[in-house]
């Protein structure tokens, strides 16, 4: 069943088209009243897809997500030596 209610959307091409084609934004019926410009829903759009798909969450995540999954596998080692060491000694 089709409903008769039309809604105004954005559309951001992707910069990289291997897996995702665009973006679509669905635009809330108040923002037309409030004075936005159709060039500032498009910018708004852009900067908060680009956001969104960077995942930049802060360094701290960045560091924990380059590292290789060999460092990962000597943490895990060294933590379960720590784990094994603290149980011989008591």
């Amino acid at each position: 069943m089709v409903k008769g209610i039309s809604r105004r959307v954005v559309v951001v091409d992707s910069p990289d088209q291997r897996f995702f084609e665009q973006a679509i934004f669905i635009v809330r019926n108040d923002a037309a009243g409030e004075g936005v410009t159709a060039r500032e829903l498009v910018e708004e759009a852009r900067r908060v897809a680009r956001n969104y798909a960077g995942g930049d969450h802060g360094r701290f995540s960045r560091i924990w997500r380059d590292l290789s999954p060999a460092v990962y596998t000597l943490m895990g080692a060294a933590g379960i030596g720590l784990v094994w060491l603290t149980v011989w000694l008591i």
